[in-house]
């Protein structure tokens, strides 16, 4: 059912918030689990809120929900990217929040901001492929995946098609047969043909058997058909990877150049086949059904790269609450979500990031006004982070516990709000804990949950790994207990998540 008001749509997003709010008032959880664990299957005792807590949940303002998720997706924002201009103006309007709120500073130097180093890499618009009369462009025809070795290639040979690329003994197969690849533009499928041996196919062609033994070969550049599935197409896949992408500073370089590689599409791969006898589909299917289908296409292609190297200066925002215990304030609870977006694209784009993840900033700052304002304090000292860097591998959480602006053995736990909107499709009855089964948090969760009057949700798609996929998981790697938090309508969760 749609809300009946935009007010109701906000609303939903700030169950997962209240719910965090009893976690802190909790014990300190046992120390956090491998991912083998099983779940807890102890029921929770009748559970209530107390005073303390029903006083802070109806703290938590709505109005500030809305402000800062309207905030951070405005243009002014320019999709918050890491290291760029808008990301840090997004950074900066958080800390005056903090402030505001007078949490105590908590990043480097007496501010509230952590400094991290990034390394940022782009794919230039005059970036092409051409093959005949054919001009495939970059985002769209093809992709160019990271590392990037080299700031700009230029590739003009012959193309030589090499099947699936395999050479293998125990299957009996040598696609490079007879072929001479130096200096060539080499075309590869991806995938497998049918009623192959999986567990020898899987040994025969992977990334070192065939990639790095083309390289060896002295190619001068690879095309790389066949990518994508059918829940996740080339079009999804090329969205991202077109996209800027941004490392952490002190990563290591690759330290040599590699040719420069290519991910095609199955319309740009017929364009590249037309003319030369067959066409990609036929040959596709050919190769799918066991044919040996290498061969020259008695044509030459030409590949023209260019790619933008710079490096930056994120921040993460922390702020700290101290608790009112004399003891327990010396462990902190860690509220955690990431404010990045995607930032500005080569093209002028703005990715808003709204829902993935303006909201959980703002559930976040909600929970830091509403404690900022509660008496008593929670007995533990709280701490916000709002983090930068998790769309490109969770580096802004990544950087926090490795440098931490707090001891890191004294950290009891981490909630995590991440959920990209599922909070937004009615009005929120199931609730998500990622990680319950890992840590002692579990039981909290639970006892949290049956208190409001919700639901405890399973895990709707375990073969997606969200538990891996969050800032939180940053701290699980460290020990630390965690959950993510998400929410959603009563009814089957495969809808929303």
């Amino acid at each position: 059912m749609r809300p009946s008001s935009r007010k109701d749509f906000l609303f939903r997003g700030l169950a997962p918030a209240l719910l965090a709010l009893q976690l802190v008032a909790a014990p300190a959880p046992a120390a956090q689990q491998p991912a083998a664990a099983t779940a807890t299957t102890q029921k929770p005792a009748t559970a209530t809120l107390t005073a303390a807590e029903r006083a802070a949940i109806e703290r938590v303002k709505l109005e500030t929900v809305r402000e800062v998720v309207t905030r951070l997706s405005s243009k002014e924002m320019e999709g918050r990217g890491t290291a760029q201009a808008g990301g840090e103006r997004a950074a900066k309007y958080l800390a005056d929040k903090f402030a505001a709120f007078g949490l105590k500073p908590l990043g480097d130097a007496g501010t509230y901001l952590q400094a991290v180093k990034f390394k940022a890499t782009e794919v230039q618009s005059e970036t092409f492929l051409k093959a005949g009369d054919a001009t495939l462009k970059h985002g769209s025809d093809f992709i160019l995946p990271p590392p990037f070795t080299y700031e700009q290639a230029d590739v003009t040979a012959p193309v030589v098609f090499i099947g699936y690329g395999v050479t293998s003994t125990e299957l009996k197969r040598d696609d490079l047969a007879g072929l001479d690849l130096k200096g060539k533009i080499v075309v590869m499928l991806s995938g497998r043909p049918r009623g192959v041996d999986e567990a020898a196919w899987a040994k025969a062609s992977s990334p070192q058997a065939k990639v790095v033994g083309l390289f060896g070969r002295g190619i001068g550049g690879l095309l790389i058909a066949g990518v994508g599935s059918e829940k996740q197409p080339f079009s999804v896949i090329a969205k991202y990877l077109s996209r800027r992408q941004v490392s952490l500073a002190s990563d290591p370089e690759i330290p040599f150049k590699l040719p420069p590689t290519l991910l095609l599409s199955d319309a740009a791969m017929e364009k590249l086949f037309a003319g030369s006898g067959a066409t990609y589909a036929q040959t596709l299917a050919k190769a799918a059904g066991g044919e040996m289908v290498s061969r020259e296409l008695g044509r030459e292609a030409t590949i023209h790269v260019r790619v933008k190297k710079e490096q930056g200066t994120g921040s993460n925002v922390v702020g700290l609450l101290e608790g009112s215990d004399p003891k327990l304030k010396e462990e902190a609870v860690v509220y955690t979500a990431h404010y990045d977006a995607y930032g500005i694209g080569a093209d002028g784009t703005i990715y808003p990031g709204a829902a993935d993840n303006a909201l959980g900033a703002s559930m976040i700052t909600a929970i830091a006004e509403a404690l900022s304002k509660t008496s008593p304090r929670p007995r533990r000292s709280v701490i916000f982070l709002a983090v930068t860097g998790e769309e490109y591998g969770l580096l802004g959480a990544n950087h926090w516990v490795n440098n931490p602006t707090w001891p890191l053995a004294k950290v009891a736990a981490n909630i995590n709000h991440d959920s990209a909107g599922t909070e937004v499709y009615g009005p929120v009855k199931r609730l998500l804990g990622w990680g319950q089964e890992h840590s002692g948090l579990g039981p909290v969760f639970e006892e949290a949950v049956a208190a409001t009057g919700n639901i405890v949700t399973p895990d709707p798609l375990p073969e997606e790994n969200v538990f891996l996929r969050s800032d939180h998981y940053e701290f699980v790697k460290k020990g630390v207990p965690a959950l993510m938090l998400a929410g959603g309508p009563a009814g089957d969760p495969a809808v929303w998540i």
